[in-house]
């Protein structure tokens, strides 16, 4: 049979979400599972988000504006910076896959830390790129000079997720001054900052107002996890005007949707309640980070909204234990599990199970 599809797809790993609670329920015969799987926030929808989606669907027979400007331009309000260096897409990382579509050809080079976020494996070789990962450090974060000694003339793109899904792990601002001043010009510096409004250690730098300006440096938001709009998928980046009209190039024409521009502009009005959600994370975050220390697993100091038990290869294992016991959790095998953080009776329900799996 002639071979329809690029042959090289065939080693590279799909995209794995979280396992359905639904599905989980039915197995076990219970009534409700507990899914911490997908780092999202348990809140519900911000106030004002649910209204402004159904006066939105008044025009859902209309396309959206491609434009996205009344959002790009509360943005830019919003992190002062200038619209023209603000573009918004599906979720963050549909912005990190069109940056490097938008640098890169086949042979071209695309470095971050691994284990790092998933998808980054897969935005490169759709892009016909070449990964290049880097080992983290045995404390589970980023290996900087290593990451820098790994850039070569075919390198374009790098990627510094900080805080790193899905270790939680992150890198100070002298460490990431170090690195950025090493980097050659010709190569844009990707700082994914999805877990941004979880950080609470002073030495992790914001990334828009400490290097924003910084000519070969794109920084990425999104407001799927803090902002609670996972299901509505939108994210944006800050780059320097030359890079983001390269990027709005190849954006998926109309891929911010009107429901979601609606949303994201709701959402932006309540910084408060935001800021006082996050609060409830972190305090569970340390809560859960300190109960888990005590079960014997060293759990390494989380800046995001999960915890990360390198567990290795009783990963798998234990995740499993955990889905007994109705909780759904991310293994990754070989490496370690990734806990997100619920409400403090999921939480609690977590521990419960993670006491037994680790007995």
């Amino acid at each position: 049979m002639t071979r329809l599809t690029r042959a090289d797809l065939d080693a590279l790993p799909s995209y794995v979400p979280g396992r359905s609670v639904a599905d989980l329920a039915r197995e076990l015969g219970i009534a409700e599972a507990i899914k911490l799987a997908s780092n999202e926030v348990p809140f519900g929808p911000l106030p004002g988000v649910v209204e402004a989606v159904a006066a939105s669907m008044l025009g859902s027979h209309r396309y959206p504006d491609m434009g996205v400007v009344e959002l790009r331009d509360k943005l830019a309000d919003r992190y002062a910076v200038a619209a023209d260096r603000v573009v918004t897409g599906c979720g963050s990382v549909a912005l990190a896959e069109h940056l490097i579509r938008a640098t890169s050809l086949p042979g071209d080079e695309v470095v971050y830390a691994w284990r790092s976020f998933e998808a980054y494996p897969i935005i490169t070789a759709t892009a016909g790129a070449t990964s290049v990962r880097v080992p983290n450090t045995a404390a589970h974060g980023h290996d900087l000079p290593a990451i820098a000694a790994a850039i070569t003339d075919r390198t374009r793109v790098v990627i510094v997720c900080n805080p790193n899904n899905p270790t939680g792990t992150s890198v100070g601002r002298a460490e990431l001054d170090r690195f950025l001043d090493d980097v050659p010009s010709d190569v844009l510096v990707v700082l994914d900052e999805a877990y941004r409004e979880f950080v609470t250690d002073e030495q992790v730098p914001d990334a828009l107002t400490t290097y924003g300006d910084r000519p070969n440096v794109a920084v990425l938001r999104t407001l799927s996890k803090a902002w609670g709009l996972a299901g509505l998928r939108i994210g944006f980046l800050v780059a320097q005007p030359e890079v983001a009209a390269a990027v709005r190039k190849v954006v998926t024409p109309f891929s911010t949707s009107l429901v979601a521009q609606a949303a994201a502009i709701a959402a932006l009005d309540q910084e408060d309640e935001v800021r006082r959600r996050c609060a409830l994370v972190i305090a569970e975050r340390d809560r859960v980070t300190e109960a888990v220390r005590k079960l014997g697993v060293d759990v390494p100091t989380s800046q995001a909204n999960f915890v990360w038990l390198p567990l290795t290869d009783r990963a798998a294992a234990f995740a499993a234990a955990c889905e007994q016991r109705g909780v759904i959790v991310r293994a990754f095998q070989g490496d370690g599990v990734r806990v997100t953080i619920g409400t403090p009776e999921e939480n609690d329900a977590f521990l419960s199970a993670a006491e037994v799996a680790l007995a």
